[in-house]
């Protein structure tokens, strides 16, 4: 631990100075992770990370350092918009999928309705018997007429003739 004759904490050995008892960086920055404070110190600075750091409780200090941390890492990658670039492509990734899934559910739901006509009609043509009068003959020409734009295959006009 800081002063008790051990390795100073990452941030004190890269300021080059004696780690204190106290030294507010010494719990959330270990000697084992240098990189971890390089990056924080580049971005913002020892001094505000002190400063940020006391004005918290010691029981929030350790989300502090991880947020500081993600931040400084996404503004050393992206120095203008820093996690908030990832944030805005993550949402523009979600909007694109969510338009490509309404499409998709879009043409599932004419597929099922396709399907339902073309089997309203074998379902209708069944019924109708080949022996019926003339009339019924009318009525299968009406109705194929009806049922036609419906049926890119040609199905309903086979079963009809």
């Amino acid at each position: 631990m800081p002063g008790s004759g051990s390795s100073p904490c990452a941030a004190c050995k890269l300021l080059r100075r004696r780690c204190a008892k106290d030294c507010v960086f010494a719990p959330h920055f270990p000697p084992e992770e240098p990189q971890k404070f390089a990056y924080v110190h580049k971005i913002f600075g020892a001094s505000n990370i002190n400063k940020m750091l006391q004005e918290l409780p010691f029981h929030q200090r350790g989300d502090a350092v991880s947020s500081i941390v993600y931040e400084a890492k996404a503004r050393l990658r992206d120095p203008v918009y820093g996690c908030v670039g990832a944030i805005s492509s993550l949402q523009q990734q979600v909007a694109q999928l969510q338009s490509q899934l309404a499409v998709a559910q879009a043409e599932n739901l004419c597929m099922r309705m396709h399907q339902a006509a073309m089997a309203s009609t074998i379902v209708a043509n069944t019924e109708v018997s080949p022996l019926d009068s003339a009339e019924s003959s009318d009525e299968n020409q009406q109705y194929k007429h009806v049922t036609s734009g419906f049926e890119p295959f040609g199905i309903a006009e086979a079963l009809l003739s």
